[in-house]
């Protein structure tokens, strides 16, 4: 291979970086060698510090590529959302369209310095004590998982790399590993990071001064969790890793989490902050030493500002409404008492709901007696933007209000709906308090853990594993008592009880990018993104008319179930391996 091929972003990081990687024989900064970074402890350290930073940058905006939210940038031509919603997608253009680009490169590149890191700590000529070398180790270890987790979500099967690769590496030879063998590996390179103990210096289960977003014991058990709970699902089930076989492993990273003090954030809000909790929880940060905030696992996120990029245009200085809440996402929270308003949809455009009479749900009165969640995530026609302050003006929706409706201007909403989740009220051009998405927090391995046990062990079957004792609908319910809602009934059917627990999961996670790969790994993307609706309301005197409308989308074939490699570095590897590399669908 041409010894002047450099480091890429894309397919090109297996050719050439993870291959042929001449760069592990240059001097990695221009002035020392590996041989010098690994003979000094500071240099070591330095070198597993720059295996962190390769993860897809989280974002709200990924909301707008789910049935979660229409896009106020949806009619700007050629924007990312006008695209998407038009199912104009090549691999050629996926790049520029999707939330996070197209991260293969990135995520490789970072497996490769995970790779260089694990196998010349082996030999490191440093002062460092075995226990420090071990938790530096156990890190990439977990890393280098995560990283993998993050591509098998995205692309499905990929190539696994264990060691930095040799420069005549035979490229014919590479294939694409299945999803559940690169499962395997994952759960490998998380059990192995866990072989390595309880270490202040390198993989605790505690996070220290100065130890924020490094991988921890938690860490390591949540990409095992997600990764089994995936490997599992519809879309990638290939017979090796069954439901039984998640419930175990999500039993067991679900109890050493509840062992080691992780808890559902609980704290009771100051009455003019938040409205419980949960609204509370997607404020405050998690770089505390876990002395607060003891339900996230790993942020992976900057904080974001919601109040400037999915604002209300009453805000000053707020550039774009951004991802619009869509009236399905606004009829999947439950009334208080817990029964579901909207059972389905009479029509196939959604505008036809079936109302349960038996909950108690008054289309004249929508937003009345709703979930408590729904008021921590949601503005909508008539909230209260500040919380107990007299005099204080309700957020208008409605045609002619002042944060209308608008089926043009990129700063109101296009649904009827705003986001509230994240974004604290006293966010502004000189005071940005609003929160960050977590990757990892305690509610989704709750969760997790109940989606494999009712489809092992049935709703109410107690699961006795890993250290825990609970059933599916205990661990649903365990997330549904922090916002005070009724526990989900004894003796649902499995079917009734995907169908409350698909909406609990799409409920406590909403617009924190679960709901995007949700319904793809259940196979539903064709059934939840062909039409979003939202709200038309007009005022007469003090009468209230509300209007259901559709916003068609053309996104949900199953080729979106994945996404495209680019198409020029498929080229590059259809070469090498004479195999076409592309997913289903992308050939285009």
């Amino acid at each position: 291979m041409n010894r002047s091929i450099k480091l890429s972003i894309a397919v090109t990081a297996l050719v050439c970086t993870l291959s042929c990687n001449k760069q592990l024989d240059l001097p990695s900064d221009g002035r020392i060698s590996m041989k010098e970074i690994f003979s000094d402890d500071n240099r070591t350290r330095g070198y597993l510090n720059s295996c962190y930073g390769y993860l897809p940058a989280l974002s709200i905006d990924r909301a707008s590529f789910t049935d979660e939210a229409q896009d106020a940038d949806d009619n700007l031509a050629d924007s990312r959302f006008s695209n998407w919603y038009a199912g104009g997608l090549n691999a050629s253009n996926y790049a520029s369209i999707s939330t996070d680009g197209s991260p293969w490169g990135r995520l490789y590149e970072g497996i490769r310095k995970c790779n260089v890191f694990i196998e010349n700590i082996k030999t490191a000529n440093i002062v460092a004590s075995e226990a420090i070398k071990g938790g530096w180790t156990a890190q990439a270890h977990a890393l280098r998982a995560l990283y993998y987790l993050q591509l098998i979500k995205r692309y499905g099967a990929v190539p696994v790399f264990d060691k930095p690769l040799a420069l005549d590496h035979n490229f014919a030879a590479d294939k694409r590993a299945a999803f559940s063998e690169v499962v395997a590996f994952i759960l490998s390179d998380c059990d192995k990071a866990l072989s390595y103990p309880d270490n202040q210096e390198g993989f605790s289960w505690a996070v220290y001064e100065n130890q924020f977003g490094i991988m921890t014991r938690a860490v390591a058990y949540a990409v095992k969790s997600q990764a089994v709970t995936y490997a599992a699902s519809p879309l990638w089930s290939d017979g090796k890793y069954s439901w039984a076989d998640a419930t175990a492993i999500n039993a067991e990273a679900l109890a050493q989490c509840l062992a080691h003090d992780y808890k559902l954030f609980n704290e009771a809000p100051a009455a003019n902050i938040a409205q419980n909790a949960y609204a509370l929880y997607h404020f405050v940060t998690s770089n505390d030493q876990r002395s607060r905030d003891k339900e996230t696992i790993y942020q992976g996120g900057s904080q974001l500002q919601i109040w400037r990029d999915a604002g209300l245009p009453s805000n000053t200085g707020m550039v774009k409404a951004g991802p619009s809440p869509s009236q399905e996402l606004v009829d999947s929270y439950e009334m208080a008492n817990g029964e579901m308003p909207v059972t389905g949809y009479a029509d196939a455009e959604k505008l036809v709901p079936i109302i349960n009479l038996a909950s108690g749900y008054d289309p004249t009165n929508p937003y009345a007696g709703r979930d408590p969640r729904f008021y921590a995530s949601i503005y909508y026609n008539g909230a209260a933007r500040r919380l107990n302050t007299p005099s204080n003006p309700l957020v208008e929706t409605f045609v002619g209000g002042r944060e209308q409706i608008s089926s043009t201007l990129r700063t109101n909403t296009r649904t009827g709906y705003y986001l509230r989740k994240f974004n604290n009220y006293q966010s502004g051009q000189n005071n940005n308090a609003d929160g960050a998405i977590r990757l990892f927090r305690l509610a989704e391995l709750y969760l997790n853990f109940a989606e494999s046990a009712y489809q092992s062990d049935g709703p109410d079957g107690v699961v006795s594993a890993g250290g825990l004792n609970m059933s599916a609908r205990d661990a649903v319910n365990a997330v549904r008592t922090r916002v005070n809602m009724p526990s989900l009934p004894v003796g649902l059917s499995k079917e009734a009880f995907e169908k409350r627990y698909r909406n609990e999961r799409r409920v406590e996670l909403a617009f924190e990018e679960h709901r995007f790969f949700d319904v793809r790994r259940w196979k539903i993307l064709d059934q939840t993104d062909k039409v979003v609706t939202g709200m038309r309301i007009t005022k007469s005197g003090s009468v209230w008319s509300y209007e259901r409308f559709k916003m068609s989308r053309n996104a949900w074939s199953d080729k979106y179930l994945m996404y495209p490699l680019d198409r020029t570095e498929v080229e590059k590897m259809s070469n090498q391996t004479g195999i076409n590399w592309q997913n289903p669908g992308w050939n285009d």
